[in-house]
């Protein structure tokens, strides 16, 4: 996969198998309470090469998904950098972050975040319709819809383009919720808790989706969890303990 910002300059081969794709360096990251600061991130740090599949785990607080969020530019660090291929990107301005959510990251979240009056094939049809200006989208929607249609069947939900959301389960609405992630054809694809708010059996069926995503596409994928057994599956396990990095292990995905 290769981003599509015209702005934005390719490395060359030999700097793309040495530079990870994607680095967090030491991140500080604090939040206001009334007059106080609660730092949430210490220094945390973290780096994936194109097709990892890795886990962040850590207790609840311990600053997960805060890190998550700065790495896909949904929140910016006080202090530390975010660079993509080596180059930083965190202080990048708004039209600028806007483009690479769009065209490199793509996000999947525990409580799915699909638009309830919208069809599924609507909700995964979104980023596309984002992407391109009005008259663009009206030029290539029958393409864009055949598309998303093709990723839904790809995730076993050909049958459910017309439910909304509130006709789905909730194993059914994540797997939507990574189809609309992957229509944009991101390079890195950053989960919180994908499947913190489903039963075991469900959330199995999404880490199978997700490994065999990672397995056929070559998708870098950094997922956050509190489940010590979803964090085993992936190739390598990064553990934060109040704000930061307390040990770094790797083991295959079983």
């Amino acid at each position: 996969m290769t981003h599509n910002s015209q702005n934005w300059p390719h490395s060359t081969e030999t700097l793309k198998m040495t530079t990870p794709l994607i680095s967090a360096l030491a991140i500080e990251k604090s939040y206001s309470k009334g007059q106080h600061k609660i730092p949430v991130l210490r220094g945390a740090g973290l780096t994936a090469q194109r097709g990892e599949f890795i886990s962040v785990i850590g207790q609840s607080g311990s600053g997960k998904s805060t890190l998550l969020h700065v790495m896909g530019l949904l929140d910016s660090p006080d202090n530390g950098e975010v660079l993509l291929e080596g180059k930083r990107i965190d202080n990048l301005n708004q039209a600028a972050r806007d483009q690479l959510r769009n065209h490199v990251f793509g996000f999947i979240f525990q409580f799915y975040h699909l638009l309830p009056e919208l069809t599924l094939l609507e909700n995964v049809m979104t980023p596309l319709m984002i992407r391109h200006s009005l008259f663009s989208y009206w030029a290539k929607r029958k393409e864009i819809r055949h598309e998303a249609m093709e990723i839904l069947q790809q995730v076993g939900l050909g049958h459910r383009i017309k439910h909304r959301p509130s006709e789905l389960s909730g194993g059914e609405m994540q797997r939507g919720a990574i189809a609309r992630a992957l229509i944009a054809k991101p390079e890195i694809l950053l989960a919180d808790e994908p499947t913190g708010n489903l039963d075991s059996s469900t959330g199995r069926e999404i880490m199978e989706t997700l490994k065999k995503l990672n397995e056929e596409t070559q998708l870098t994928i950094v997922m956050v969890t509190h489940d010590e057994a979803i964090a085993q599956q992936a190739h390598r396990i990064v553990r934060l303990a109040e704000g930061q990095i307390a040990t770094i292990g790797r083991e295959e995905a079983a």
